[in-house]
């Protein structure tokens, strides 16, 4: 897939195209959607070529930074994925104070008629542009009209009449509710990031964890609690996924301040990992985070967590397309102030 990150790198004599534009995070159901009438359109005019017009940062980090939403996806990732999904083409647009301050009719006529020489456009129906956010579906249909552009507006159908966004999987994650966000992205939701080496308490309980601070990982995570799921490596193209007893939060039973997931890999204390680029896969909570009253407690619980982990575990997960690891440029040999365990 082609990938432009300004304007001014995209091909001055590039053809027609199909063009779809969004913030694409976690690429779920309703961005699927989004691709695939895009690819039917593009059929429809002779085989055009579909270029996703995405931005980077997120709008709300320039506009409302107290109101920026934890990212479900890095860049990487989510260009990774519209690839897969069958975008031929990705312009990436720097999302600057200045860029925020665009009209929208400048938006349409500068970026996607002009450079872009859009046949159709396909976007969802609540789509947004241009200064303020005062563009929307009807202006973009007038502007675009006026050129003989399709342009296609879809809802973004979801289940149990809730529709597929963004904003649904963070809060299906916030509550813990690993299987709804699964089912709106239409894969398990992962986290990606590097191993960093704590005290080793798991390990002197019986269960040593690979550590991954939440601080580091730039997306969303699920609520505290632990978690059945997947560990694999990154670093390593023959790595399989593991299956893992994974705890989110503080460990409330020793004090701890910082926010982490940490893995138990079942049945493996042989695994070497600290400084590893590691993803971490949720497939479904199994209790929410307790503060113990004793170490034998601990790990009475920790045995009936990884219990049932693995009876939820003992069918393999589906091999899909390995997509990069986030974009992390945190130092891997730091050390984490606090152990891990499964508390």
């Amino acid at each position: 897939m082609q990938v432009w990150h300004d304007v001014a790198e995209v091909d001055p004599n590039l053809g027609s195209t199909i063009v779809t534009i969004g913030n694409f995070d976690g690429l779920h159901r309703g961005h699927r959607h989004v691709i695939e009438r895009a690819r039917q359109l593009a059929a429809e005019h002779g085989g055009l070529p579909v270029v996703a017009v995405t931005f980077e940062p997120h709008p709300l980090t320039v506009i409302a930074p107290d109101r920026a939403p934890d990212m479900l996806a890095s860049l990487a990732e989510r260009l990774a994925l519209l690839q897969e999904l069958g975008a031929d083409a990705a312009l990436v647009l720097r999302f600057t104070p200045e860029f925020a301050r665009i009209p929208a009719d400048d938006f349409v006529e500068s970026i996607v008629l002009r450079t872009l020489r859009a046949a159709g456009v396909i976007v969802g129906e609540n789509f947004r542009f241009g200064h303020r956010a005062q563009g929307d579906l009807a202006l973009l249909e007038r502007l675009c009209g006026a050129h003989d552009v399709t342009v296609i507006g879809l809802p973004l159908d979801g289940s149990h009449g809730q529709a597929w966004s963004s904003t649904y999987v963070r809060d299906r994650l916030a509550a813990g509710d690993v299987g709804a966000a699964a089912e709106a992205l239409g894969r398990p939701f992962s986290i990606k990031g590097y191993v960093v080496k704590g005290d080793q308490r798991g390990r002197q309980l019986g269960y040593p964890t690979a550590n991954v601070p939440v601080s580091v990982t730039h997306t969303a995570v699920p609520a505290d609690g632990v978690y059945a799921g997947w560990l694999r490596r990154l670093d390593d193209s023959d790595a399989h996924q593991l299956p893992a007893a994974i705890s989110v939060g503080t460990n409330p039973t020793f004090d701890g301040v910082e926010r982490r997931v940490e893995s138990y890999v079942l049945a493996r204390d042989d695994l070497e990992l600290y400084g590893a680029m590691v993803e971490v896969t949720f497939v479904e909570r199994l209790r929410g985070m307790v503060k113990f009253d004793s170490i034998d407690e601990l790990i009475d619980q920790m045995k009936t967590d990884t219990d049932r982990a693995r009876e939820l575990l003992a069918t393999p997960p589906p091999t899909s397309t390995s997509l990069p690891a986030a974009d992390c440029q945190d130092d891997p040999t730091a050390t984490s102030q606090d152990d891990p365990s499964l508390t």
